[in-house]
């Protein structure tokens, strides 16, 4: 019986028998960062017969030699394959060849050249730019902070999704890219945006529950000290939920944010203000009953940095 792969600059996939999924989504065997590609877009099936392909309801088509297919539409040697934005060559392999591929991957495209390439690889093989396409995509746009908004929330909803499937190994890659971002806005001097921050930080907190790992909601408190903001209701809760589990490991992140943030309570609103109150309730508990032993509060969290490199 015949091999086939899918093929794209010196990358190769291998479509093993049975099924195949190519989407944006962390689920699917080959993940594709490009926001004119659905989350599941297309099934290619290998059976006794030869490949097909299938669109999978997606937004913007499947097409096979130019042409946008409708149905199952066989695959045969040497037709190119589209997928949002991305040109796959479709091949029949040698046998021998199969250890040269691989049967999963993900892949980002190259804000410069729009070329794809594996997400793993620091720069685009093509170009050498580091940038992969986010927003401009879709609108035209080209402004940084739509690149952010857009890069920020594809990765908020993969972290949403490995969460919910339990998957902790993807879901700490995920923060691991997303802190990574939040971190580069900084460093360029850049404003964090506040809900995009809540909504990673509530996820961080939850992954440090999940995993019992208390780096992540660390990370948190440290981030918001840094940001001066103040946490919104939802991460303050999530936060006390770890500070239970971590006592002696929060307490120092917790004090040296409430340190720094005790000059903003009487110009802030009235949730803020709550929400500081909720955090200085939980600082007492721990300093009652501080179960992981003491820590000096005048030091920072620790781990961060190892934990993220």
């Amino acid at each position: 019986m015949a091999r086939y792969r899918l093929r794209f600059l010196l990358q190769e996939f291998d479509l093993p028998l049975g099924t195949t999924i190519i989407g944006r989504s962390l689920d699917c065997h080959l993940t594709i960062e490009d926001p004119l590609v659905s989350r599941q877009h297309a099934r290619i099936v290998i059976d006794s017969t030869g490949a097909f392909v299938d669109d999978m309801g997606s937004r913007n088509g499947v097409k096979v030699d130019g042409m946008a297919i409708k149905g199952s539409t066989r695959l045969v040697d040497g037709v190119r394959l589209r997928i949002g934005t991305q040109d796959f060559l479709f091949c029949s392999v040698d046998v021998s060849g199969r250890a040269h591929s691989k049967t999963t991957g993900v892949l980002r495209l190259c804000a410069s050249c729009r070329m794809p390439y594996p997400r793993e690889a620091p720069s685009c093989p093509n170009c050498e730019a580091t940038e992969q396409t986010d927003e401009d995509t879709l609108t035209g746009a080209g402004s940084s902070e739509a690149q952010h908004a857009w890069s920020a929330q594809l990765l908020l909803e993969a972290l949403e999704r490995a969460l919910a499937l339990g998957r902790l190994s993807d879901a700490e890659r995920i923060l691991r890219r997303a802190t990574a971002q939040v971190e580069d806005v900084i460093a360029a001097g850049g404003e964090v945006d506040r809900a995009a921050l809540a909504a990673l930080a509530v996820r961080a907190s939850t992954t440090t529950l999940a995993s019992n790992d208390p780096t992540w909601a660390l990370w948190v408190l440290d981030i918001y000290r840094r940001t001066t903001q103040i946490p919104p209701a939802e991460v303050v809760e999530r936060l006390a939920e770890v500070a239970s589990k971590h006592s002696g490991l929060v307490l120092g992140g917790l004090t040296a944010l409430l340190e720094h943030l005790g000059a903003r309570a009487r110009r802030s609103s009235q949730q803020s203000i709550e929400a500081l109150a909720r955090l200085e309730q939980v600082r007492r508990l721990l300093v009652g009953g501080d179960a992981d032993g003491p820590r000096d509060a005048s030091h920072p969290p620790h781990g961060i940095a190892n934990r993220r490199g």
